[in-house]
């Protein structure tokens, strides 16, 4: 079974329409979900209406949530701005297979690789992998 770590995006966009196609990770029988309050918080905040912030408190509810950010040293090779360390340390802490990310902008160069035992996915990626393991 893969731990996926979801970034802040996914549970942004998950949370923003009340049918978005993100909510197949909810449903994934092979994954467990898992996400930090950093990842959360970050969500929240850029969420327009209280019903879309109740549909991600909904969402984060049924994830592992890990309220810690754990220190973790990450390869010197690995260049991301700082306010994505959070991600990928926390990904790192819990274990997780894989990260599940949009950010084209600053995972965008990560994509497909594994970054200390964490393969950086977009939404996509991951769920086309899930279905290829299912037919």
């Amino acid at each position: 079974m893969d731990l996926v770590f979801l970034d802040a995006n996914i549970l942004f966009s998950a949370a923003y329409r009340k049918k978005s196609a993100l909510l197949k990770f909810w449903n994934l029988k092979n994954a467990k979900l898992t996400t930090s309050s950093y990842a959360f918080d970050e969500a929240s905040r850029n969420l327009d209406t209280r019903e879309q912030r109740k549909r991600l408190e909904g969402l984060v509810s049924q994830v592992s949530l890990i309220n810690i950010l754990p220190i973790v040293e990450i390869s010197r090779d690995v260049g991301l701005r700082e306010k994505d360390l959070p991600i990928l340390k926390a990904a790192i802490f819990v274990k997780a297979s894989h990260l599940v990310t949009g950010d084209k902008r600053d995972f965008g160069k990560y994509f497909n690789q594994t970054i200390q035992g964490v393969l950086i996915l977009t939404p996509a990626d991951y769920l086309r992998s899930q279905s290829n393991e299912t037919d």
